[in-house]
């Protein structure tokens, strides 16, 4: 059902909201204005119409008193009992915001013999922390995580809600928004305050990364935004930090929860890119799956993970889990090794934040050269056999 109402007896159809609509949600009819499901209840022909016929109830109903929400949460990702190192990050990020709004912070930690890293939650910034600790919580399911985080919502009512965006945050943070009637910005790429509307300006890539978009959501609360792993740096925690932590009870119980989770397969050999502090990648340039054998080399002799362009998972000289850029994974090493990579924007968009780059490539103009901190113009086979045979007898392996 469109969120869009069109008062046909007033529309004289001139056709203005139907070229104002950027996603193609109107259409004229018999002189009259239509609407379909594709509205999102932008507003942007409620500008243009000259005699407003248009109107979005739904939109002005959840602009009510948001001036009620206050403060910045975080949700703590865990597993088996481990806080995810994403979690931190956007700790670091949630602190910085509250910070530059001059309110509270508080993280989410939901689980089964968590209180640890509830505590871990102030040591990295929260004022205050809402623990729900139990057993129906051990293992990440969405419904009890989702109908929780609900519950506090609607009770204590954030402005902003950040989660990063892991494969559970993902579906925690569409889950719970869904359910609040807000909107949610996905992998968001930066983060900031605007400074005049006080509105969270969410970024991240768009159209297949050739631009990026800004977003904001001025009508709706909380402002909920997800952010890929390694885009932010994690800041250090502080044991001298003081905070709140608020027990509260669970809102399902074990027998409320359709879904029950039999076991959990790990598969061998999932190479951990996210948390890598050196990486070897390759691009078109290697030539087929033989060609990362050089590049394997290195990485096994500086203690590193391989990594990959889009291109060569596409083409299937190598597997996904390997694939590093918009795509894939966000990595932020302290050494990324660019071999036969030429730069493309959505590449960068995964690898653009490692400390040091190294682009290794017979093309002088590829834009890699643009961000690395070192480049070397040649043949990858020859350039990169050389490299590793050099370290090898300096690191006398």
């Amino acid at each position: 059902m469109a969120l869009l109402i069109i008062d046909t007896e007033t529309c004289i159809g001139c056709a203005a909201c139907v070229a104002a609509c950027p996603f193609g949600a109107l259409r004229m009819e018999n002189d009259k204005a239509v609407v379909d499901d594709k509205c999102t209840a932008c507003g942007a022909c409620l500008e243009v119409c000259p005699v407003e016929a248009l109107s979005l109830p739904e939109r002005g109903k959840g602009a009510e008193d948001i001036s009620a929400y206050q403060g910045v949460w975080v949700w703590v990702e865990q597993f088996r009992g481990e806080a995810c190192s994403i979690s931190w990050e956007m700790m670091g990020q949630g602190r910085r915001i509250a910070d530059s709004l001059g309110t509270t912070l508080t993280a989410c930690v939901l689980g089964h013999n968590v209180e640890g890293i509830a505590q871990q939650a102030i040591y990295y910034g929260a004022d205050r922390v809402f623990l729900v600790d139990d057993p129906s919580l051990g293992v990440y399911r969405t419904a009890p995580y989702a109908k929780q985080l609900v519950h506090l919502v609607r009770q204590y009512k954030p402005e902003i809600f950040l989660l990063g965006a892991s494969a559970r945050g993902r579906d925690l943070a569409g889950a719970v928004a869904t359910e609040v009637h807000t909107g949610l910005t996905a992998d968001c790429t930066g983060l900031d305050i605007d400074p005049e509307t006080k509105l969270l300006r969410q970024t991240r890539p768009a159209f297949g990364g050739n631009i990026m978009a800004t977003i904001i959501c001025p009508n709706y609360r909380p402002q909920m935004a997800t952010v890929r792993h390694r885009v932010f740096e994690m800041p250090e925690p502080d044991s001298s930090r003081q905070g709140q932590i608020v027990r509260v009870p669970p809102v399902m119980t074990e027998d409320q929860i359709a879904a029950k989770v039999v076991d959990f397969i790990v598969e061998e050999g999932e190479v951990n890119l996210a948390d890598a502090k050196i990486i070897v990648s390759g691009g078109r340039g290697v030539r087929g799956p033989e060609g990362f054998k050089p590049l394997r080399e290195l990485a096994e002799v500086l203690g590193g993970a391989v990594g990959s362009s889009r291109a060569a998972v596409d083409a299937g000289w190598i597997p996904y889990a390997h694939q590093v850029g918009q795509t894939g994974r966000t990595v932020r090493p302290d050494l990324y090794i660019a071999c036969g990579i030429s730069g493309a924007i959505q590449h960068l968009a995964g690898m653009g934040t490692s400390k040091v780059i190294v682009a290794i490539n017979k093309d002088p103009e590829a834009p890699i050269f643009k961000v690395a901190n070192y480049g070397i113009v040649g043949d990858l086979f020859q350039v990169v056999p050389a490299l590793t045979e050099e370290l090898r007898k300096r690191l006398r392996k």
